[in-house]
């Protein structure tokens, strides 16, 4: 009896996830394809084989060198400044710190889901307007959106901690402040800090198309250089973030298991 039900869920799942793709598959308009042209996908092709090392470095402080080494300081000021905004918003979303006032956590866990709703691309659209365009910009958008992304993945780990060790704190009169900043947050300090380094490696990614609407960093001159098919520089472009973002997920996975 019990493996019939499972065969029957089992049956109706799959026949949901197959009607799902095909209908994905009918909706998607594929006029496109009317416009694809094998010549054309060669030479882009044969372009992007010759990466352009001159705009490698030449010292212009628009060359691919600068523009990197400025996307990775928007991720990285970006990442910091979410990093401490999300704690401030951890304790106010974490349910285990609030059991007698539970609205609290509800709006802690409302800002989160608000901020982390939109991507970084259109925070900086918003943050272009109303700064102008830059790095700034760029550094608002990703600080503002991971602040949400971290603030939630803090505050699951807030709420799933062991809870004897605060225990034992108030058995010797600790009081709710000195749980919190001598107990909690010293024992998933190394997770946040961990969790912290991997939305840093997110936001290289994201700071990377940022500068798609002018919020600074390498994304402008690839947009540049794709609506001009310039395959060389879009090939060099390409090659220097994949290099940057394998370096970076070399590092931050030392330093990851060491703070295990």
């Amino acid at each position: 009896m019990i493996l019939r039900e499972i065969s029957k869920k089992t049956l109706v799942f799959w026949g949901l996830l197959i009607v799902l793709l095909i209908w994905s598959a009918l909706s998607i308009d594929y006029s496109g394809l009317s416009t694809f042209s094998l010549s054309m996908g060669m030479d882009v092709l044969r372009g992007l084989s010759q990466p352009d090392w001159g705009f490698f470095y030449d010292g212009s402080g628009e060359d691919l060198v600068s523009l990197l080494l400025l996307t990775l300081g928007i991720a990285c000021l970006g990442t910091m400044i979410a990093t401490v905004l999300a704690l401030p918003l951890t304790l106010l979303s974490a349910v285990n710190l609030w059991g007698n006032h539970p609205w609290v956590t509800k709006i802690g866990k409302f800002v989160c889901n608000v901020l982390r709703a939109f991507p970084e691309l259109v925070f900086a659209i918003i943050f272009v307007k109303v700064v102008g365009p830059g790095p700034f910009a760029g550094v608002m958008a990703i600080g503002i959106h991971q602040v949400g992304m971290l603030g939630k993945l803090f505050t699951e780990e807030m709420e799933a901690m062991n809870e004897d060790l605060v225990e034992e704190a108030e058995a010797v009169g600790a009081n709710f402040w000195q749980t919190v900043f001598f107990v909690r947050v010293p024992y998933l300090m190394p997770i946040y800090s961990s969790l912290a380094l991997n939305h840093f490696e997110i936001a290289v990614r994201s700071a990377a198309t940022l500068g798609l609407v002018g919020a600074g960093g390498i994304g402008a001159p690839l947009i540049f250089a794709i609506q001009t098919r310039t395959w060389s520089k879009v090939s060099i472009i390409l090659l220097g973030v994949v290099i940057t973002v394998f370096i970076l997920d070399q590092v931050t996975g030392i330093i990851r298991k060491k703070l295990r």
